[in-house]
């Protein structure tokens, strides 16, 4: 059996291996590989897709093996959370794995919403082990905010824009 830099994936997986990288660095619990007794317990982390459609904004998150009441979504100070669990199968005595790679526990993904996001229009939907929260309105493009800026010497007011020759105080930059 030839050693292959795939590691049984078939396809070169770029984010698979970043994922490996950044968690042989850091320690990371998510993602481990090996025979490790304790990589059966290392916790996972579903799978999201983030997209806009017609101005919402809508999450998709990869749960096979979790069942909705298993799942908790929330909002608190614009982070939406999406937390849960994918319990493990019992093991029977006489049962035994050659290849053991499918992750079970508690996970949490989280994630910060547009300002000024309608809490009442927030949807999910759990179908086929894919959940889909739809934010509506989060997408729409929201113009930035021009802020007045007051002088220094108290003189009001002053609308200072790019490429003015004006300092802020009324002068001029000669």
């Amino acid at each position: 059996m030839a050693i292959s830099p795939f590691r049984g994936r078939g396809f070169y997986d770029v984010h698979g291996e970043m994922n490996r990288l950044f968690d042989e660095m850091f320690g990371g619990l998510a993602r481990r590989t090996g025979n490790r007794r304790e990589d059966e317990t290392a916790a996972w982390s579903p799978a999201l897709d983030v997209l806009h459609e017609e101005g919402d904004v809508i999450v998709r998150a990869e749960l096979p093996g979790v069942k909705p009441e298993d799942l908790d979504i929330t909002l608190s100070r614009g982070v939406l959370t999406i937390s849960g669990q994918r319990k493990a199968e019992e093991e029977r005595q006489d049962q035994g794995y050659y290849v053991r790679e499918r992750r079970y526990g508690s996970f949490r993904r989280s994630m910060v919403l547009p300002e000024g996001v309608d809490e009442s229009k927030i949807h999910a939907r759990f179908k086929d082990g894919v959940l889909e929260v739809r934010v509506e309105g989060a997408a729409a493009v929201q113009e930035p905010k021009k802020i007045q800026i007051e002088a220094a010497s108290g003189e009001g007011l002053v609308d200072v824009q790019p490429g003015d020759e004006t300092s802020g105080n009324g002068n001029t930059g000669s």
